[in-house]
């Protein structure tokens, strides 16, 4: 797995949804084990929400199909404030607030400012949800880099485009970077509880639909590693498995049997099952709601025979030290992803002078729509 993300400058190139990012947008997002068609997919289902009918092909890039190079604004209106390329927009699609009070000539600039301490995480993202809102005529600098420490007042990212798209981009880039950061976080306490130990943070499953992948890079970013991606990735034997198959050395034969390439992860409730499931051949050992005694007995017979433990259930802060030195390789922490606070920070936006309609030239020489790291 890909840990934090660093970004360098790249040009954009903008050819519809596959080509919307900047090639330095995309890079970065793949290179943090980010599939950019899926965060472009996360942030559409996003902007829908806030802009009923949105679509991709109705942003404000002006490469988009169906908006020519008059589109100046977040979601494909001309300067006089009539949909670009005379396509009616659906009721409810615009921006209403911003389309009232902003007016459609002005470019500004803000930055994205952390309130609170942590760790954070999501900055190729925000990016993205800036360039799929204002396609070309944005500019984002990264200030930061994912998995870095910020501190009350220190600003993550620069934006500057127009003001219109700005804030019709700002909550869906807050609400992805503030929940992020938030597992980041505390991942990062979890991380700080155990150092000094061989015993690394595992997140879970638990994570909200649609948004698992980003979920996890989060706890890359605060230090902690994935446990499986989908059900497909490893078997976990659980106890209803267990239940079902008649035992815990009959379901893992059974499991062994049907994939024989897959690992395979083995629940205990008990130091007697751990035995069982070390004597079947299982790859790792998941631990639940044993205490340190009976995981120090698990450690025992499990480390000879190579087989990695997972320690899983009733975990706290405040225990985490504890059990971490009784040797088990994993503490398994589903509060990362489904308890995460989100990590405070906003928009301080910094609004220029209406400046009208760009001429073409001028667009193709300031409107980059790029990601810069600053130095």
């Amino acid at each position: 797995m890909s840990g934090p993300l660093a970004v360098h400058g790249g040009q954009a190139a903008h050819s519809g949804i596959g080509g919307r990012l900047s090639p330095a947008t995309r890079s970065g997002l793949a290179v943090a084990g980010l599939d950019p068609d899926q965060v472009l997919a996360v942030i559409g289902h996003a902007l829908a929400e806030d802009l009923p009918g949105w679509t991709p092909t109705r942003a404000g890039d002006a490469g988009n199909a169906g908006r020519p190079e008059t589109a100046v604004d977040g979601y494909g209106l001309t300067a006089d404030g009539s949909p670009a390329g005379g396509c009616a927009e659906p009721a409810g699609a615009v921006d209403a607030t911003s389309a009232a009070t902003v007016d459609v000539g002005l470019v500004g600039h803000g930055a994205l400012v952390s309130r609170a301490a942590g760790t954070v995480a999501g900055l190729p993202v925000v990016a993205a949800v800036f360039e799929t809102v204002l396609g070309r005529t944005v500019t984002v600098t990264l200030v930061a880099a994912d998995g870095d420490q910020v501190t009350p007042g220190q600003t993550v990212a620069r934006v500057n485009g127009p003001v219109r798209g700005l804030l019709t981009a700002e909550r869906t880039a807050l609400n992805l970077l503030c929940h992020l950061s938030g597992i980041a976080t505390l991942t990062r306490t979890w991380v700080d509880a155990v150092a000094g130990t061989s015993a690394a943070i595992r997140d879970t499953r638990k994570t909200l639909p649609g948004l698992r992948a980003l979920e996890k890079y989060a706890v890359r970013c605060g230090g902690g590693v994935n446990h499986r991606m989908s059900l497909a990735d490893a078997a976990l034997i659980k106890d209803n498995h267990v239940i079902a198959a008649g035992g815990v050395a009959a379901a893992f034969a059974a499991v062994r049997a049907a994939f024989p390439q897959l690992p395979v992860e083995v629940e205990c409730d008990t130091v007697d099952q751990v035995a069982e499931a070390v004597g079947a051949g299982a790859d790792l050992i998941l631990c639940d709601n044993m205490n340190a005694r009976e995981l120090r007995a698990s450690v025992a017979i499990a480390r000879p025979a190579g087989v990695r433990l997972e320690a899983s259930g009733g975990l706290s802060l405040a225990v985490a030290a504890d059990v971490a030195a009784t040797g088990v390789d994993y503490l398994a922490v589903g509060a990362l992803t489904h308890s995460a606070p989100a990590l405070d920070l906003g928009l301080d936006l910094d609004p220029g002078h209406p400046t009208g309609p760009a001429s073409p030239a001028s667009t193709a020489r300031s409107a980059v729509g790029s990601i810069v790291e600053e130095a």
